[in-house]
């Protein structure tokens, strides 16, 4: 049986992963409008620079700290602590627009809300890594460069 510091991280996943998929089932998708096709490749560009700038096994689905895990500051983590969230967000953003509805909207907002309870139990994590984290978070954004 899962206790409670395993489920939460899985339980997070599953909702994130639950709520994409209700989107788009409710959506036209990114592909009915030049606008939801311009903004979901925005997103998805953005995923490639983070990964381009992220090593395949130093980041985790799951907010937990995978062992050996590094601090990456280059590229868009620059700007952003989560710049995946960031891709998440902008990606779903693309297909809500695509059929704006209360449904798709309230979908989006929980979407967001899941992904910021994900980063923050990251950066718990994080902080009691050291001092390099402190610092990191005090000169990034949360998920928008320069705002949130």
């Amino acid at each position: 049986m899962l206790n409670k510091k395993e489920f939460y991280p899985q339980l997070l996943v599953f909702l994130q992963f639950a709520l994409i998929g209700l989107i788009y089932l409710f959506s036209k998708g990114v592909f009915s409008s030049l606008v939801s096709m311009s903004i979901f490749l925005l997103g998805a560009g953005l995923g490639i620079w983070a990964l381009f700038h992220n090593r395949l096994g130093n980041f985790n689905i799951q907010p937990k700290m995978r062992e050996g895990a590094v601090l990456v500051t280059s590229g868009i983590y620059a700007f952003v602590r989560h710049p995946m969230y960031l891709s998440v967000i902008v990606m779903s953003l693309a297909m809500v627009l695509s059929s704006v509805t209360l449904l798709q909207t309230s979908l989006f907002i929980a979407l967001i809300w899941v992904l910021f309870l994900k980063a923050k139990r990251e950066e718990s994590i994080w902080m009691e890594e050291g001092e390099d984290y402190v610092n990191y978070k005090a000169n990034t954004k949360l998920f928008i460069p320069f705002v949130l």
